[in-house]
C-alpha cells in the first residue's frame, strides 16, 4: 500500500458536492451550499458513503418521502486502488440500480482535504443527463 493509499484510510466529512454537466460544463451544487455527508474508508477494503442535501426536513407524506429519497445518496462496497483511481464494487445502495456496478472515482489528497471526481454517468436527479461529481472532503479523524 502506498503512502497516498494509506492516507485515504479513515473518515471524511463532505464540504462540497458539485455536479458538472459533461456536455455543457454547467455546474450545480447538488446538495446545496452546506451538504451533509461522510465517507468511511477502511483498511480492510470497505468504502461507505452517505450524502444528503442541506435543507432536508423529516418527511410526513409519500411525496415528502419521495423528495427525501431524491435528496440523498448512500452506497457501500469493496474498493481497490490503482494510481489515483478508486474503483468501488457496489454491494448495497440507496438506489438498487447501483448494486453490482463499479463506481470509478479519481482522487487527490492535499493536506487534510480529499478531492474526488466521479467518472461521468447518467443521473436520474438531473433528468438522465451525463454528469460528473466533483466533491471535496475534509479528514475527520
Amino acid at each position: 500500500m502506498t503512502t497516498d493509499e494509506q492516507q485515504l484510510i479513515g473518515t471524511w466529512k463532505l464540504l462540497s458536492c458539485v455536479m458538472q454537466d459533461v456536455e455543457t460544463g454547467e455546474q450545480t451544487a447538488a446538495w446545496g451550499e452546506h451538504p451533509n455527508g461522510y465517507i468511511v474508508i477502511t483498511l480492510g477494503g470497505r468504502w461507505l458513503a452517505v450524502q444528503t442535501a442541506d435543507s432536508r426536513k423529516p418527511p410526513h407524506t409519500d411525496d415528502e418521502r419521495a423528495a427525501a429519497f431524491r435528496s440523498m445518496l448512500a452506497y457501500s462496497g469493496k474498493y481497490r486502488i490503482a494510481g489515483n483511481e478508486i474503483r468501488i464494487k457496489v454491494d448495497i445502495a440507496w438506489d438498487e440500480s447501483w448494486n453490482g456496478t463499479e463506481q470509478v472515482r479519481h482522487y487527490r489528497i492535499e493536506g487534510n482535504l480529499l478531492n474526488i471526481e466521479a467518472a461521468p454517468q447518467p443521473y436520474a436527479n438531473f433528468g438522465g443527463r451525463v454528469m460528473r461529481g466533483i466533491l471535496t472532503w475534509v479528514r475527520e479523524e
